[in-house]
This record gives structure tokens, C-alpha cells and sequence, in this order.
């Protein structure tokens, strides 16, 4: 099975673009992905993109960001306030914002929803991020939520027992307004995780998983798009 080449300081990514509905799914889909990447490339420059908030919860995005992106080469965090729950109906300010982004930043790697999320908000993301970012890598996160509608993801990212804890503390410490939620929980996150370690055999036993529509072999043996990240072994 060949591996994407996503921790090979020769082939580095030298930014990533983050993107999530509400305030605490990027640290959800992909928060031990973004802490083991910042550890084999601490110069990584990271935009992280927040879609709906309100006061408070920006306060927790904001401040969960730093933790997460702590020592990396530079951060720009964005938290914006469309409409919770109404992404599909306010779609064309938000496709508008997309439009300003792709002019504004040119990421290796981007992290989105998964196309096939039950929730509205997640799947318009998603589908603007296809829709603005046609040349590039996109991995899709999974959200374990209420909705259900897991599916079976086919590109695995292993990571260590050390990352678990520090993505399932800070997600813990971070978003005190998310406790009452029932699938809001250490446990929760740490299961989907042992889930798919074990589905991709991860040393540690733990895994975050993604969905990757496309992905281009060149005549050199380097999986192509626009990143040299995404080189195959």
C-alpha cells in the first residue's frame, strides 16, 4: 500500500488551509493530523478558517487555535459569523468568501468536511471547497455527531498516543459550552480514532482518517496536484 509522503522533510507541504463550519471541527476532524504535521514541520503556515460563531464561542476557537498551532511557522486564524445551521441558504455570501480566500492564500494541502456529511452546514463547506479549490489536494474530515453518517474513509494518517491525549485535552479544556452534548466527550473521540487505527494497522493503535476524491500519479513517481507533499513511495 503506498504512503502519502506527508512527513518526508524532502517532500514538505509549506502550507495548509483549514476549514470548518463551527468552532471546534477542524480540532475534531483533523487536530492530531495538524499536531503531528507541526511536529515533523514546525515552519508549516497554517490558515484555519471558522465559518460560524458567535462571542463566546469564538473566544474558545480563537484560543483552542493557539493551542493546537502552538510554535508553528505562522498562523492566521479567521473566525466569521454566517449564519449557524443556514449555510445551504446563505450560500452565495459564503461561496463570496471562498472566492476572497482562494486569492488570498495558496495551500498545499487542504482539510475540509466530507462531501457526504449529514449536516447542511458541513456539506456546503465542502462543497465550496471543491467548488473554489480545483487543483489542489483536498482531504476530507469525519465528524462523529448526532446526525450519524460515518462512512468508510480510504487515506489514514497513524498517530501516536501522545497526540490522542493532547487533540482529546484540548478539545476537553477548550469548548467548555459543548460539554452538556452528549457525543461531546474524550471517549468519543478517542474511539473514532482506535476505530480507524485499527483499520489501517497504525503502530499506536490510532488513526484520523480522510476521503481523497482525486489523486494524480505523475510519470515521476510523485503523486501530483499542486504540492510536492503528495510524492508516493
Amino acid at each position: 500500500m503506498h504512503t502519502l509522503r506527508l512527513f518526508d522533510k524532502e517532500a514538505a507541504p509549506k502550507s495548509v488551509l483549514l476549514l470548518g463550519a463551527h468552532c471546534d471541527d477542524i480540532e475534531i476532524g483533523c487536530g492530531a493530523t495538524i499536531l503531528r504535521l507541526l511536529r515533523h514541520h514546525p515552519d508549516l503556515s497554517v490558515t484555519w478558517v471558522v465559518f460560524s460563531s458567535n462571542p463566546v464561542r469564538e473566544q474558545e476557537a480563537r484560543t483552542s487555535a493557539q493551542a493546537f498551532l502552538e510554535g508553528c511557522g505562522s498562523a492566521d486564524v479567521r473566525v466569521e459569523n454566517f449564519r449557524n445551521g443556514y449555510f445551504p441558504w446563505v450560500g452565495a455570501e459564503i461561496k463570496d468568501y471562498f472566492e476572497a480566500l482562494k486569492a488570498d492564500v495558496a495551500p498545499d494541502i487542504v482539510f475540509t468536511h466530507y462531501g457526504k456529511d449529514l449536516h447542511q452546514d458541513h456539506r456546503t463547506v465542502s462543497e465550496l471547497t471543491w467548488n473554489t479549490f480545483r487543483d489542489h489536494m483536498i482531504l476530507e474530515y469525519e465528524i462523529p455527531k448526532y446526525d450519524g453518517g460515518l462512512g468508510s474513509p480510504g487515506l489514514f494518517v497513524p498517530v501516536d498516543r501522545d497526540e490522542v491525549e493532547r487533540k482529546t485535552g484540548f478539545l476537553d479544556r477548550y469548548y467548555q459550552t459543548q460539554k452538556t452534548r452528549s457525543w461531546f466527550s474524550a471517549s468519543t473521540f478517542e474511539g473514532l480514532m482506535r476505530l480507524r487505527g485499527i483499520e489501517c494497522n497504525a503502530p499506536d493503535g490510532y488513526a484520523e482518517a480522510f476521503y481523497c476524491r482525486k489523486l494524480v500519479v505523475t510519470w515521476d513517481g510523485a503523486v501530483s496536484g499542486r504540492a510536492p507533499c503528495r510524492q508516493a513511495r
